[in-house]
């Protein structure tokens, strides 16, 4: 399966304008091609954090300013609202407030994933809507699970299927099961890779074993896989996956661009060495750190982290002295 895969005809009429995206060298391996896909997700995203004020109001001046340095960064898009931008702790009315301003700021030429996945399905499909309305490309869309002993194959499938039929814009599944304590099954993402509507899925469970099955079951079917960290980004490759959506990017940004490109042009070698370095800062500012970790990480490399929204703490200075010192380990700073 492709690497990087080639923007083909539009999804529907109303998608014609992603075809801006300009198509990319694609660099092979060796399994088998699956068909060209409607819409490109090979790259790297990074989930934005929401930049807060003290008052923990959203600091737009400051998100502008992290836009601007990300824009010098080669990332095929930005992801806005998922678990790093705070998402649950944003009121509807920021949600889209943010959606809005990322799009008028972007590029053109890069895509905005946007997080509108709810508990019910009612509430999703209205969100998701309002979100392509306020210009994102694509709806990230969050396992609901509140109710996860009833979340069953048949459950996801019923509400993945409403959603995308409803949704104006492409859809791409989201798994993390480290938030929600739910993994969407295997066998519930390959019936839902053959709906027209859903593209991809956003995978951060971290099993390389189901990460591989799932490119290797829907070869044929219009759907990309991205890996959900940093820490499998590489592998994650090797198996097929098209790109990640990756929270170390707000810090290392070009660094994983460069994971992205040697993949791509086949310099496996430097790419695990790349890779090695990165494994324990992207553990430090997920697992270990969490969000806090990951916004004072952000100050050390010239963007705006600022506080997080309570209930999330900042770090203690034991816990800052001990990310500084992850990251100078690995060479970074």
């Amino acid at each position: 399966m492709a690497l990087s895969i080639c923007l083909a005809s539009p999804l529907r009429p109303a998608l014609a304008a992603l075809h801006w995206a300009a198509p990319r060298q694609c660099h092979r391996l060796s399994t088998p091609l699956g068909p060209r896909h409607t819409l490109d997700l090979g790259g790297i995203f990074p989930p934005l954090a929401t930049p807060f004020s003290p008052m923990q109001d959203i600091d737009y001046a400051q998100l502008e300013g992290n836009l601007r340095h990300y824009a010098n960064i080669p990332f095929r898009g930005l992801v806005v609202l998922g678990s790093n931008g705070e998402y649950p702790y944003l009121a509807h009315h920021e949600r889209l407030d943010i959606v809005s301003y990322v799009r008028r700021t972007l590029p053109k030429d890069r895509l905005l994933l946007a997080g509108s996945g709810c508990e019910s399905t009612q509430a999703t499909i209205k969100l998701t809507v309002s979100m392509a309305e306020a210009g994102a490309d694509v709806a990230l869309v969050v396992t609901p699970c509140y109710y996860r002993g009833t979340m069953n194959s048949a459950a996801l499938v019923q509400h993945y299927t409403e959603v995308a039929d409803a949704s104006p814009i492409p859809v791409v599944l989201y798994s993390v099961p480290a938030n929600t304590g739910l993994d969407l099954p295997l066998e519930a993402v390959l019936a839902l890779a053959q709906h027209p509507n859903i593209v991809g899925i956003k995978d951060s469970g971290g099993d390389i074993t189901r990460i591989g099955l799932v490119v290797h079951k829907t070869q044929q079917e219009d759907f990309q896989v991205l890996a959900g960290s940093a820490g499998f980004l590489l592998a994650s490759y090797v198996l097929g996956a098209s790109g990640g959506v990756c929270a170390l990017a707000n810090v290392l940004g070009a660094p994983l661009c460069q994971l992205d490109r040697l993949c791509r042009e086949g310099h496996w070698q430097e790419a695990r060495d790349l890779q090695h370095r990165l494994i324990e800062p992207n553990v430090a500012v997920t697992r270990q750190f969490g969000i806090p970790g990951l916004k004072k990480a952000m100050e050390w490399f010239g963007y705006y982290g600022g506080p997080c929204r309570a209930p999330l703490a900042p770090l203690s200075h034991t816990q800052v002295e001990e990310l500084r010192s992850t990251f100078s380990a690995n060479g970074w700073l």
